[in-house]
C-alpha cells in the first residue's frame, strides 16, 4: 500500500503509577531522519525508539517526543556526607580555639558547605519504563500509520489519474505523427510544382525527402517506452513495500522520453501536447515527493 511521508499520531499508556505519552510526526525527506525528544534521565529510550522506527519507516523526517510522569515519585533522596561534615566541624572548632572566637557552629552552617549534602536519584527500572513507553508507542504508531496510508491513497489516486491523462496525450501524438509526414509530402510536392512549373515532379525524389523527414520526426520508439514506463508506474503503486525512490527514478525516465519527443516535434499541435505531457509529469513528480 502506498504511504505518504506525512503522518501524525499520539497516545499514552499507564501502569503502576507511571504514565508515558508518545507523539509521532513526520514530514518529507529523501532519506529516513529520526529526531527523538526524551528527557536526559530517560535517554536509554532513544536507541530503542530509533530501532523501532527504522524497522517500521523507510523514508521521512520523523520526530518522536516522549513524556513520562511518575506518581508519588520517591526516587530522589538526600545523602549526608558524614565524614566531610565531621571534618568541617573539627576545622571550625580548631579555628575558634586558636583565635579565641565564639563557637557558633550550627546545622545550617555545616549543611551550607559544599558536598555535605547531595541529592541522589534511585536508578529507574529501564525495562519497566520501556514496556510502558512501547505500549504508548505502538498505539501512536497505529494512528500515525493510518494517516500515512490515507494520505497515500489520495496520492496514488492523483498520480494514476495524471498517468492516464498522459496516455491520452500520447495517443494523440501517435495518431498525429504520421499525419505530419503526409502533410509535409503534400507541401513539398506543391512547392516543387511551383518551382518546376510545367516540369514533372520527381516522385522518387519526393519519396526520399519524405522518408528522411519521417525518420527525423519518428517518435514511435519513445511513445512505446513511455507507455511501458506508465505501466511500470501502475505496478509500483500497487506494491506492498515502500516505492518512493523507485518512482523518483521512473519519473525521470518518463520525463526523458517526453523531452525526446519534444525535441523531434516539428508540428505545432504535437509540440503543445508535449508541453501538456511534461506539465503532468512535473505534477506527478511533486506528488511522489510525498510518497514513502
Amino acid at each position: 500500500m502506498v504511504r505518504s511521508m506525512t503522518g501524525y499520531g499520539r497516545a499514552q499508556a499507564s501502569s503502576d503509577g507511571i504514565t508515558a505519552a508518545v507523539e509521532l510526526k513526520s514530514v518529507n525527506s529523501r532519506y529516513l531522519e529520526f529526531s527523538p525528544r526524551v528527557l536526559r534521565s530517560y535517554s536509554f529510550l532513544e536507541d530503542k525508539i530509533r530501532s523501532y522506527i527504522q524497522h517500521e519507516v523507510a523514508r521521512g523526517k520523523v520526530e518522536c517526543a516522549v513524556q513520562i510522569e511518575i506518581e508519588n515519585d520517591d526516587s530522589l533522596s538526600v545523602r549526608v556526607n558524614e565524614s566531610l561534615a565531621g571534618s568541617y566541624v573539627a576545622a571550625l572548632r580548631l579555628i575558634a580555639e586558636k583565635y579565641g572566637l565564639s563557637d557558633e557552629i550550627s546545622v545550617g552552617r555545616i549543611a551550607s558547605f559544599p558536598d555535605v549534602l547531595s541529592v541522589c536519584k534511585t536508578p529507574v527500572d529501564e525495562e519497566k519504563i520501556w514496556s510502558i513507553v512501547k505500549t504508548a508507542l505502538d498505539k501512536a504508531y497505529d494512528s500515525f500509520l493510518q494517516m500515512r496510508e490515507r494520505e497515500g491513497e489520495k496520492l496514488k489516486a492523483d498520480v494514476l489519474s495524471r498517468a492516464e491523462h498522459i496516455l491520452t496525450l500520447v495517443s494523440f501524438v501517435e495518431e498525429r505523427s504520421p499525419q505530419t509526414v503526409a502533410e509535409y509530402m503534400d507541401k513539398l510536392r506543391s512547392k516543387m510544382s511551383e518551382l518546376l512549373s510545367d516540369t514533372v515532379v520527381d516522385e522518387q525524389r519526393l519519396l526520399t525527402e519524405a522518408a528522411i523527414f519521417a525518420d527525423k520526426v519518428a517518435v514511435a520508439e519513445e511513445t512505446v517506452r513511455l507507455r511501458s514506463h506508465i505501466n511500470q508506474l501502475r505496478i509500483l503503486l500497487n506494491e506492498d513495500e515502500p516505492v518512493g525512490r523507485k518512482l523518483d527514478f521512473l519519473v525521470q525516465e518518463i520525463n526523458r522520453e517526453a523531452n525526446t519527443i519534444g525535441s523531434k516535434a516539428l508540428d505545432l499541435s504535437i509540440a503543445k501536447t508535449v508541453i501538456d505531457i511534461k506539465s503532468e509529469v512535473e505534477k506527478i513528480r511533486e506528488q511522489i515527493q510525498n510518497i514513502e
